[in-house]
């Protein structure tokens, strides 16, 4: 925060725990106003609430879906550029475009009603594949390149599209924005104690990632699941977990550290999941 200075200066400051210290007087007035905007912020992110309409779930989210599609419509262009701009080879997007049309037509997907854009950037050196709200969905060259077949790239594009399915994107901005908002609570209420607003961010993250690593479950799911509803082999999913871990070289923090899950407990997950869809 800009105006830390104001809480724990130098020892001349009247409001420095080091210095003079603060006063009971003081110390009650910066709870009582930690503890209102604490309120407040628990307020406003429990009361706006959304009921996902493919889902059924109700979601804590305070952007509508038009917001959504025009977001990810305004972003799209810049996110590309940060990887090299689109693919020129016209054949490899059509392939793309063929992949998430299926995927996006023939399942639950479609019900949606988003916009469905599936994007192939030019960048050969990073593998990665992620999705904007409202339907804008991208790969890499470099994963397109290392996936075997089209139900590998069904795989990959099935668990992007169900993150703008369950509005992830529109949920992460709003659970960080809450957090956020409960920090600077945290540190007005402790008038400002560095330790204490330590602890507090770090909680924060680590709540953040778990959030993070849920999405992703949740994700793998309903790739399977459109997977299965388009024809395509949801087993092929499990491998497509062996090429990212190839990818990142083996080199992974511990799951509770990472905004994903670990591979081991993605393949399991996904496992489930086949079994899940193919008796229905």
């Amino acid at each position: 925060m800009s105006d830390n200075r104001r809480y724990y200066g130098g020892t001349g400051d009247p409001y420095s725990r080091q210095g003079q210290g603060i006063g009971t007087g003081r110390f009650k007035l910066f709870l009582i106003l930690g503890l209102a905007m604490a309120g407040y912020q628990a307020f406003k992110y429990y009361t706006n609430t959304q009921t996902n309409p493919i889902t059924g779930e109700e979601q804590r989210i305070q952007w509508t879906a038009e917001e959504e599609i025009a977001l990810g419509l305004q972003s799209a262009p810049q996110m590309a550029q940060q990887y090299g701009g689109l693919h020129p080879d016209q054949r490899a997007q059509a392939h793309l475009d063929e992949i998430g049309r299926r995927l996006v037509t023939n399942t639950i997907a479609g019900k949606a009603q988003y916009p469905w854009d599936f994007h192939l950037l030019a960048d050969d050196q990073v593998v990665n594949a992620f999705a904007l709200p409202g339907g804008q969905c991208f790969i890499t060259a470099a994963l397109y390149a290392r996936l075997e077949n089209d139900d590998q790239l069904a795989g990959v594009m099935g668990h992007e599209v169900g993150h703008v399915v369950y509005r992830h994107g529109a949920e992460r901005m709003a659970s960080q924005g809450f957090i956020q908002g409960l920090i600077q609570s945290v540190m007005i209420g402790s008038g400002g104690s560095q330790s204490i607003a330590q602890i507090a961010n770090m909680v924060g993250q680590m709540s953040s990632m778990k959030y993070g690593r849920d999405q992703e479950l949740q994700s793998d799911d309903f790739g399977v699941r459109i997977m299965v509803e388009s024809g395509y082999n949801p087993q092929y999913l499990i491998k497509v977990m062996d090429i990212l871990e190839e990818a990142s070289g083996g080199n992974r923090v511990p799951e509770f550290q990472s905004t994903h899950p670990s591979p081991e407990n993605r393949r399991e997950k996904i496992k489930q999941a086949i079994e899940k869809y193919a008796k229905k």
